[in-house]
Order: C-alpha cells, then sequence, then structure tokens
C-alpha cells in the first residue's frame, strides 16, 4: 500500500479529486437562489410602493453581492472540467449571462454610495469581469466550450459594454449629489415658508390636510432628487437596461433553440464532474436571469416614455440633446485634470512628463466619455423610435384602468391635482422637459401610501383616547407623579413619555383580578400600539438625547409586562392573592422597588449612581418610577378612601387606565410635529425613505390626530411640550397662575361686600 495521496507505483492518486464537484455545484446553485431572491424581493418591493425605476435595496452592489457573483460564475472561470453534454454547455452560457444580468440590475445602487465606496466597488466588478471575459476566451481557444461561439461572444461584448456604462455612471455621481444637496436646501426653505404661510392662512382646514399637503411638496423633493431614482433618469441606466435585456434574450435564444432544434447542435458523449449539479445550476441561474431582467427592463421602459411622453412629440425630441453632453458627465474628469499632482521624487523633466501623460490620459478618458454618453443616447432615441407604438397601447391601457377606478379615487385625485408641485421637482441639466411628466407620475404616491396607512390604524389606541377628555388639559401627566413623596436619592432622573406608561401598565397587571383581567389585557395592546408612537416622538423630538437611558428602561421593562407579565423579574401575577386590596399590593409593589433601589445602590461599584441621574443604570432607573408611582397611587388612594370609605380595586384599574390614555395623549400632541421633523433628519441617500414613513405614519395616525386636533400645542411651545418635564412644568405654571387670579377675583369679591355693609 502507497503512501497517503499515491497508488502502489507511486504516482499521485486522482480517483478522488472529482467526487465533492456536485457539492461545490450545489454552493454555486445556493448562490445564485441568494441572488435570484435578493433580485426578486428588490422587484415586488418595486411593484408594491410604485417605485418603477426599480430601487436596488437587497441586490447592491456591494462586497456581499459581488462574493455572490463570483460564486456563482464558478462554471464560467472553470478552465479544465470537461462540460461535454446539452446542459453542461448551456450552464456554461449561463454563469457569463448572470453577470449581465446582475450588473444591469445593481446599476442605480451606484448612485448611494460614497466616492470612495464607489470607486473601490467599480474596481472589484472590473476584476470580476476582466477575469470572467479571460477563462472564457481561454475555454473557446482549448475546445472546453464548444457550441454556442456566437452567443458567447455576444454576452462576452455585452458585459464588456455594461461594464463600461457602469463607470460611466459612477464618474456622474459625486457631482449630481453636491448638485442636489444645494438644490435641495434652497427649495426646502421654499417649501417650509410655504408650508408655514398656508398654516397661517387657512386656519379652517384640518390638521390632516395641512399635514398632508406638507408632505406632498416634500415627498416630490425627496423623490426626484434620491440618488437611485437619478440614476436610474441617466441615459446610461437606460443604455444598461437594454443590454441587459439583449443578454437574457441571447441566451434564451441558446436556450430554446438547443431544445428545440437538437439536429442542429452535436454534443459529446459523456458526463460532467459536476454530474447532476449542473442541471440545477443551469435552472437556478435560467431563473435568476429571467427574474433579474424584469427590473432593467422596465426602467428601459420606463426612461423611454418619460423622454419622450406623448409618441405625437417623437418629432419634437431635438437632434442637439442626443449629441449634446451635459457638464455633469464630465465634471468629475476636468476636476482631476486641473488638481496638480505633488511629486517629490521625479526632477523637473520627469514631473513634466508625468503631468503631460495624466493630461492625456485623462483627455482621452473626456473623449471615451462622451462617446458612451451619446452613445448611450442615441441607444435611447432608437429605443424610443421602436418602442413609441407599444408605449401607446401601455398609455391606452392606463387610461381606461383610471377611468375604472376615477369614481372610487375622484375625491383624492382632485385635491392632488389642485397642487401645483412643478417647483419642487428636482431635475438636472437637460432632463427640464421631464418635470411636468415626473410631478404628474408621481403626484399621486401621497394618496397611495395614506390609503396603504389607513389599512393599518391603531384601533384599540383610538378607542382609548376616545375616552380621553381633552377639556382636562390631560391630569393624568401631572398626576402620576407627586411632589409629596419623598426622594430615595438627592437629585430626581427626569422622565420620559414612555416609562411612567409602562410603569402604570405593570402595576394594572399586577391589581387586576382574574375577572377582570381580560379588559387588562385589552390594555396592554393598547399600551402596545400607543408606545409605537411614543417611540416616533421621542426619537424625533429628542434632540439633545439625553433621554436615551430613561427609554432604554422603558422598553427593557415592557418587554417583561407585555411577554411574560413581570417587572424586572418579578412575576406581577404572583403578587395578587385573592381577597387581597389593590392598596397593599401596590405597597407591596412600592418596598420591592424600594428595596431593589436600595440594593442596585449598595451593589455600585463603578459609582454610576454618582452621575448625572439621566445616566442612572436602566434597572435603577426602573425602579425608581415604579417607587414614585406606586407612592404617588397610594396618596391619591387614601384621599379616595376618606371621602368613599371603600378600596375598589376596579376604581383604581379605571384610574391608572384614565393616567395611561392622558400620557399617550398628551404625547400624540407632538406627533404633527415629529412627523415633520422626520423627513428632514436623514441623509440624501435616506431622505425619501424617511418621507415615505412619515406618510405612511400620517395614514395611519388621522384619527388620532383628528381626535387631539383641539389640544395640538402651539408652535412658540413645540420644544416645552415635546418633554413630558416641560409638559408638567408649563401645567404647574399655568395652575398656579389660575389659582393666582382666582384669589384676586375672590379678594376683590370680599372689599365688594364690606363696601356694601
Amino acid at each position: 500500500m502507497g503512501i497517503m495521496g499515491c497508488t502502489v507505483n507511486g504516482t499521485l492518486d486522482e480517483s478522488k479529486f472529482s467526487e465533492p464537484m456536485p457539492w461545490i455545484g450545489i454552493y454555486v446553485v445556493l448562490a445564485s437562489a441568494s441572488c435570484a431572491v435578493a433580485m426578486s424581493i428588490d422587484a415586488l418591493h418595486a411593484i408594491r410602493y410604485r417605485k418603477f425605476w426599480f430601487p436596488t435595496r437587497f441586490f447592491a452592489l456591494n462586497a456581499t453581492t459581488l462574493t455572490l457573483i463570483g460564486v456563482s460564475v464558478k462554471l464560467s472561470v472553470d478552465l479544465n472540467t470537461s462540460m461535454p453534454r446539452q446542459h453542461d454547455q448551456l450552464a456554461k452560457l449561463s454563469s457569463t449571462a448572470f453577470i449581465c444580468t446582475a450588473i444591469g440590475n445593481s446599476m442605480p445602487s451606484l448612485g448611494a454610495m460614497q466616492t470612495k465606496e464607489l470607486m473601490m466597488n467599480i474596481v472589484a466588478l472590473g476584476i470580476l469581469v476582466i477575469t470572467v471575459i479571460a477563462n472564457v476566451c481561454i475555454q473557446l481557444g482549448t475546445g472546453v466550450i464548444y457550441v454556442f461561439l456566437i452567443e458567447h461572444a455576444v454576452i462576452m461584448f455585452l458585459m464588456v459594454v455594461l461594464f463600461a456604462l457602469s463607470i460611466s455612471s459612477s464618474l456622474s455621481v459625486p457631482v449630481t449629489k453636491y448638485f442636489f444637496d444645494l438644490k435641495y436646501a434652497k427649495k426646502y426653505e421654499i417649501a417650509t415658508k410655504e408650508c408655514s404661510g398656508d398654516n397661517e392662512n387657512n386656519r379652517d382646514i384640518s390638521i390632516t390636510r395641512k399635514l398632508r399637503d406638507d408632505l406632498m411638496r416634500y415627498w416630490m423633493m425627496a423623490h426626484t432628487c434620491n440618488p437611485q431614482f437619478v440614476m436610474g433618469r441617466l441615459a446610461t441606466c437606460t443604455a444598461s437596461g437594454a443590454f441587459c435585456l439583449l443578454s437574457a434574450l441571447t441566451f434564451a435564444e441558446a436556450m430554446l433553440r438547443s431544445y428545440l432544434m437538437p439536429s442542429s447542435f452535436k454534443f459529446c458523449e459523456g458526463q460532467s464532474d459536476y454530474k447532476w449539479s449542473t442541471m440545477l445550476i443551469l435552472i437556478t441561474q435560467a431563473m435568476a436571469i429571467g427574474v433579474g431582467t424584469i427590473a432593467p427592463a422596465c426602467r428601459w421602459f420606463v426612461a423611454i416614455k418619460f423622454r419622450c411622453p406623448n409618441s405625437n412629440k417623437n418629432k419634437k425630441c431635438k437632434r442637439n440633446e442626443f449629441s449634446s453632453v451635459e457638464n455633469y458627465w464630465v465634471q468629475t474628469l476636468y476636476q482631476l485634470k486641473e488638481c496638480p499632482l505633488e511629486l517629490r521624487i521625479c526632477g523637473h523633466y520627469g514631473r513634466k512628463f508625468v503631468h503631460t501623460t495624466k493630461n492625456r490620459a485623462l483627455d482621452l478618458c473626456i473623449v471615451c466619455q462622451k462617446t458612451m454618453v451619446v452613445s448611450s443616447k442615441l441607444v435611447r432615441l432608437v429605443s424610443i423610435f421602436f418602442m413609441s407604438r407599444l408605449i401607446n397601447i401601455h398609455k391606452l391601457f392606463i387610461f381606461k384602468r383610471s377611468n375604472i377606478i376615477l369614481h372610487c379615487d375622484s375625491t383624492e385625485s382632485e385635491k392632488s391635482k389642485k397642487m401645483d408641485l412643478s417647483r419642487y421637482v428636482m431635475h438636472l441639466e437637460g432632463e427640464e422637459e421631464l418635470v411636468d411628466v415626473m410631478m404628474e407620475c408621481d403626484r399621486d404616491a401621497t394618496s397611495h401610501w395614506i390609503k396603504m396607512g389607513r389599512k393599518n390604524q391603531p384601533k384599540k389606541l383610538v378607542k382609548l383616547l376616545e375616552k380621553v377628555n381633552p377639556s382636562n388639559g390631560f391630569d393624568g401627566v401631572n398626576n402620576f407623579d407627586s411632589d409629596e413623596v419623598p426622594s430615595l436619592d438627592i437629585e430626581e432622573p427626569p422622565n420620559s413619555w414612555a416609562l411612567p406608561v409602562v410603569t402604570l401598565t405593570s402595576i394594572a397587571v399586577a391589581i387586576s383580578e382574574k375577572t377582570e383581567f381580560d379588559s387588562t389585557k385589552e390594555l396592554i395592546k393598547c399600551v402596545y400600539e400607543g408606545l409605537k408612537y411614543i417611540r416616533v416622538v421621542e426619537n424625533n423630538l429628542d434632540i439633545k438625547k439625553d433621554l436615551s437611558n430613561i427609554r432604554k428602561a422603558a422598553e427593557i421593562v415592557w418587554v417583561g409586562v407585555d411577554l411574560h407579565h413581570k417587572w424586572l423579574d418579578v412575576n406581577l401575577r404572583e403578587i395578587f392573592i385573592e381577597g387581597k386590596s389593590s392598596k397593599h399590593i401596590i405597597s407591596e409593589l412600592s418596598d420591592i422597588a424600594k428595596n431593589k433601589f436600595m440594593e442596585l445602590r449598595k451593589n455600585d461599584v463603578l459609582g454610576c449612581l454618582t452621575d448625572s441621574p439621566s445616566k442612572w443604570p436602566v434597572k435603577v432607573l426602573a425602579a425608581n418610577a415604579m417607587y414614585r408611582v406606586c407612592q404617588t397611587l397610594l396618596l391619591g388612594n387614601e384621599n379616595r378612601s376618606n371621602e368613599r370609605n371603600n378600596n375598589n380595586n376596579k376604581e383604581i384599574l379605571e384610574v391608572i387606565t384614565a393616567m395611561i390614555a392622558d400620557i399617550i395623549g398628551a404625547c400624540l400632541t407632538n406627533l404633527q410635529h415629529a412627523i415633520s421633523i422626520k423627513c428632514h433628519q436623514s441623509s440624501n441617500e435616506e431622505r425619501e425613505e424617511s418621507v415615505n414613513g412619515a406618510i405612511l405614519l400620517l395614514g395611519k395616525t388621522e384619527k388620532i390626530l383628528e381626535i387631539l386636533s383641539c389640544q395640538l400645542p402651539p408652535s412658540s411651545s413645540l420644544e416645552k411640550t415635546a418633554c413630558i418635564n416641560e409638559w408638567r412644568a408649563l401645567n404647574s405654571r399655568e395652575k398656579d397662575r389660575v389659582s393666582c387670579e382666582s384669589c384676586t377675583v375672590n379678594s376683590n369679591l370680599s372689599d365688594l361686600y364690606l363696601n356694601i355693609d
């Protein structure tokens, strides 16, 4: 017997080298399927949200997708594995065509990248493309690929063109981003002035209608300067869609011809080392190519539709538009040309040679860039010429469909058509004719998302807030924490909106009788819905982020209460014993919280409690809040007991529910301001998603805003009412002022009685 890896004769034993190959094929199948799933999710997401430029969210060009693509094209770069049969050769072709699909599908993601990230991804893609082309050419020469030679040549040419278009598109990204950042800042000032002016002039209009009009302006601005939408409108991206579709058709032609016309091919006998896995690879990659071609093809069609919206106007498309190159295409190259090189090693002649070479190389790049742009525009012109009739058929279908839906959506469409949004459309040089088209196509998006939001309204929370009496000024905000309760430490931490709500809910769970626990479960569901919107208010209006620790404490406590009916590992249902009064249960909870606070303070090795109270550990904050709320309820319970001589659990539950409703209601009076702020607290890449989220939020909370509209804070006190501590202080000052005025009136009346006597 020979040594490991060798035969008896001493030669290398190759008998087991090919055994793992089918499992490597499965690895290729999984990578291809992952890409297909990511591309299909992007397509479904775009269709659902009517983003017909098909932004790439899951299949964006990055390290992960490039790695998956590299694994998926394993067959294309395999130089010496025999692929004799029909499906083996088709699998080779599908791997090559898959790269074209991946490049065309992910091209809009280039617009959302920073300059350094963009350059690294383009270089990585270039290395992959060059490697695949070189390996396929070697296989064509060695005979590993012996059929579909023309199809391979066509797809490799399209791959080079698509990569060149990616480079051309990436050169425009830094300039267009900078341009739109400046333009958005100016448009935003105009929109803000108009929104404030409309609010002052139209006081009779409902708050939801005002917000809807404001969001329509912000949406149009954010949408039309979205980096992926800008990239989707470029001539290079339009052309990439056409070339990607052509590569998919080339692969489909080869596949159909091989199965429908088998006599025109002569395949070899034998079996590949990949065995049965090649068929799985072929099926998976064929599906990936089909799914991945949807997005580029739709971008191509929509871009053509945008450029010439009416076939009768095709003649008006000026020739110089297709022969001119806008500044943003070549501005980056001109800036590089003007930028001097700092060379300390070379002498005078060496520096001169380097500068001259650099300028000539950049001049060549500028010529190539202009050629690519003009060629892309020419592809678009040819596409418009051939697709004009199909566009007319599509428009006729849309027109008939709109007539059917017109009666259902007449109110919404009439309202949206009254507003001229053309001033808020962000466009590049050469896109002036697209302003009206983009405005008409996207003006109904706001109404569509508001309708989507209405389908997910928090019905249980609405019922809870309908019980709130706004005329009382949300007394529960002041009543949940009394100044008469002695502090456990020298200083008291500030409150957040969520922590008292969660603490009160914990107490409600503890004191609820078994027969009434169903109503407490309903209260928990109401609080669950309310906390979603409390988070929106706190995330957007807590500018200083001073309450982050307190909000974290509320989140931790809520997880235990909602899922397990526990407060910091204390089972709230075990505290309740039949016949025990709510006063005793609350008192027991207060003692537990106080003991836990003291224990945590005693074990405070790091000295966290010596810091500002807002920075205390989350468990300390939760224990302090529970102690103070319980003590406040006990004080109120004593007053009620003295007045009525009873101690009813149901009555205290009603008091707690009223407090929770008041706190949530007071917090959500800031929702209008939070929705407006949500539109602008993001970068250019994320701005559209933020506005989209704000519109959906408006649809979900329309009824809540209407219920609380009479108690909306004035613009002068927005900062004060955004924080519960400021709200409590403002209410206290207001009550002191009212009491002083009443005292003054009473003293004047007594003086009047004395004078009469």
